[in-house]
């Protein structure tokens, strides 16, 4: 359990940053318009920095395992969340943005700077294998569930900037290209701000959100249900089932890092897809704030029983 409570303190100092970016905006210091600045520093700085200076570890054949490891466990984590939508869309009538979310996780933002606290630098690696797949997913198997059509954009997964950050590192590291110190240091310290601004940008969206709307849509609760406490609890039942952590030395901690992205509350590229190709953006929104929202009370749990069970 204490990793638990580790966790419960990090969401809670999170927490603590989004309400000042709630209180920022309601004080009207800055527009809730003014959070796109924010997320084009945090897409196209901080997190390349948080991605490229996760790769500057020594190569081992202990740490590629995990690697390759970590990629199997998150296409496996994937494959679960799209046939826990395709089975409950019609009995439970989900709509393509609520399907989207049960798949999609905010692990882009959440999971790196969680796993750095958690269990350290060093794991941070292994996260980058889910936010792979998932970046290759939402422009394949999203954009089609969203705007209606098949046909996939490599262009865009190719050119993603997350994409492009994890081929850096991929390159630097299996060349085994260690970079200066000053250089690692700079990209270290810009890193650490992924975990605070991306908890700003929620505040200042939430703001936006009229808040007695989001808490009194019934709808809102079952999809947020089924993103942060079914999902989890299939996911660690399954990696229990074939006994995941014990596949690889060292396997508890390195499965975790895919664990951390599965519990995360509803991925925030969902609501700019739903924008783009006009779905419900307000509804895939306020999905985003509520899950963030009950996250703050799920995620440690979700971890306890992770602790419990593997």
């Amino acid at each position: 359990m204490e990793i638990s409570l580790i966790l419960a303190e990090q969401i809670v100092q999170l927490f603590l940053i989004l309400l000042m970016g709630y209180i920022i905006v309601k004080a009207k210091l800055l527009r809730p318009d003014d959070s796109r600045s924010i997320s084009v520093v945090m897409v196209y700085i901080v997190t390349p920095c948080v991605i490229i200076n996760a790769f500057q570890v020594e190569y081992t054949p202990q740490v590629m395992g995990g690697l390759l490891y970590s990629f199997a466990f998150a296409g496996v984590a994937h494959l679960l969340f799209l046939l826990i939508a395709r089975i409950l869309a019609r009995p439970l009538r989900l709509d393509v943005i609520e399907r989207a979310v049960i798949v999609y996780t905010n692990a882009g933002i959440l999971v790196i700077p969680l796993v750095n606290a958690l269990l350290g630098a060093d794991y941070v690696i292994y996260s980058c294998a889910f936010i792979v797949i998932q970046q290759v997913l939402i422009w394949t198997h999203c954009r089609s569930l969203l705007c209606g059509t098949g046909g996939m954009e490599w262009r865009k997964i190719l050119l993603n900037v997350n994409i492009i950050a994890i081929a850096i590192g991929c390159a630097l590291f299996l060349l085994r290209i260690e970079l200066p110190d000053f250089i690692n240091q700079t990209l270290d310290t810009t890193g650490s701000m992924l975990g605070p601004l991306g908890m700003l940008l929620a505040g200042m969206v939430i703001a936006d959100t009229p808040l007695r709307q989001l808490f009194t849509a019934p709808r809102g609760y079952l999809a947020a249900a089924l993103r942060l406490l079914l999902c989890p609890l299939l996911t660690v039942l399954l990696f229990r089932a074939v006994g995941a952590a014990g596949l690889i030395p060292d396997g508890k901690n390195i499965l975790m890092t895919v664990y951390l992205a599965c519990i995360t509350p509803a991925c925030a590229t969902v609501t700019s897809l739903a924008q783009l190709y006009d779905r419900d953006a307000a509804h895939s929104s306020a999905l985003y704030v509520l899950s963030t929202l009950l996250s703050i009370v799920t995620m440690p749990l979700m971890i306890g029983v992770y602790d419990w069970l593997i």
